[in-house]
C-alpha cells in the first residue's frame, strides 16, 4: 500500500512556488507497548477521572489548566485554546539559508521526505534541490500544521529533499552546565595515541542494519515463548550479568587500552548483523 502524505502544500522561494508532498521518514515498528491487565480475570484495566475528596467526575466538567504556582491554575476552555492556534497554511516559505555545520545536532527533531507533488512541479523541485547541494546550504522556514508552528530545515537527500523539524532555542538545555565539574587537564600523549589507535581499528562505514535493539528482540522472544506456553505465566529468562558488576576493582587505564589495541587484530569490517547495540 502506498504511503500516505503527512502534509501537502508548496515550498515558496521568493516568487517561485513548488507543490510538494511530505512523508514521515521514520516508523515505530520496533517498539513494544504494554497494557495493564487485571491478572485474576485477564481483562484490561480502565481508568476513571476522579478528584481527590470528590470522587468520579463528569467528563463535561473537565477543563485544561496551566499551573502557575503550587496548586494554582489558570483555567482555559477549548474555545480559548482554539482561538490562539496558528492557522494551518499550505505554504512553507524558505526565509534563510545556512551552512549545515551551523546547526547543532541537538536541535534536530524528526525527519521527513519531501517529493514533488506531480510532474509539473518536478523541474522547480530539482532546481531547488541541486542549488542547495551546490551551495552546500540548508533552507530554513516555519511550517504551520495542526494548530502549531514548527521550525524546519530542508536539505538535499538523494533525488529528493529531506525536511527535519527543529527544536526552538527554549527547548534545548545548554550542555556546559552539566560539564562544569570536568577538569581542564590534558590527557597524556601515550594514552591519547592508544585511544586513537583503538578508534582507527574499529572504524568502518556506518550501516544501521548492523545494529538491532537487543531489549526489543529479547522481549519479542519472551512474548513468543509465553504465548506458546500452556498457562502463559511464570517463565523466567536468565539475565546475563555485566562482567565485573561490583565495580570495586581499579583498572589501570594504560593497561586496558594496550590490551584493547592488542585484541584488535584487523580493522573493523561489516559484521553481517552480529554487531548490536541498545536503543
Amino acid at each position: 500500500m502506498a504511503a500516505r502524505a503527512y502534509w501537502q502544500g508548496q515550498i515558496r522561494l521568493a516568487l517561485v512556488s513548488i507543490p510538494v508532498e511530505i512523508y514521515s521518514a521514520t516508523k515505530s515498528g520496533a517498539a513494544i507497548s504494554f497494557r495493564q491487565i487485571h491478572e485474576p480475570s485477564g481483562k484490561r484495566i480502565s481508568y476513571e477521572k476522579v478528584v481527590s475528596g470528590i470522587g468520579p467526575v463528569d467528563r463535561d466538567d473537565i477543563v485544561k489548566g496551566y499551573e502557575i504556582s503550587k496548586g494554582n491554575y489558570v483555567l482555559l476552555d477549548e474555545e480559548e485554546i482554539e482561538a490562539v492556534k496558528i492557522e494551518s497554511k499550505r505554504t512553507l516559505e524558505l526565509v534563510q539559508f545556512v551552512d549545515a555545520h551551523e546547526i547543532d545536532p541537538l536541535y534536530f527533531e524528526k525527519p521527513y521526505y519531501v517529493a514533488p507533488q506531480d510532474e509539473l512541479a518536478e523541474e522547480a523541485f530539482v532546481v531547488l534541490r541541486d542549488a542547495l547541494r551546490k551551495a552546500k546550504k540548508i533552507g530554513l522556514g516555519q511550517l504551520s500544521m495542526r494548530g502549531s508552528e514548527k521550525l524546519v530545515a530542508i536539505k538535499p537527500c538523494g533525488k529528493g529533499l529531506l525536511l527535519e523539524t527543529l527544536r526552538y532555542a527554549d527547548e534545548v538545555r545548554k550542555g556546559q552546565a552539566f560539564f562544569s565539574d570536568v577538569g581542564d587537564e590534558k590527557p597524556a600523549k601515550e594514552l591519547l595515541d592508544l585511544a586513537g589507535t583503538l578508534i582507527e581499528q574499529r572504524s568502518a562505514p556506518f550501516d544501521a542494519s548492523e545494529f538491532s535493539n537487543r531489549y526489543v528482540d529479547a522481549l519479542r522472544k519472551l512474548i513468543d515463548k509465553k504465548a506458546k506456553s500452556k498457562n502463559g505465566k511464570k517463565i523466567i529468562e536468565d539475565v546475563d550479568e555485566p562482567a565485573g558488576g561490583s565495580g570495586s576493582n581499579v583498572i589501570d587505564l594504560m593497561a586496558a587500552l594496550k590490551k584493547s589495541v592488542g585484541d584488535e587484530k584487523t580493522p573493523a569490517k561489516k559484521s553481517g548483523g552480529t554487531r548490536k547495540k541498545s536503543a
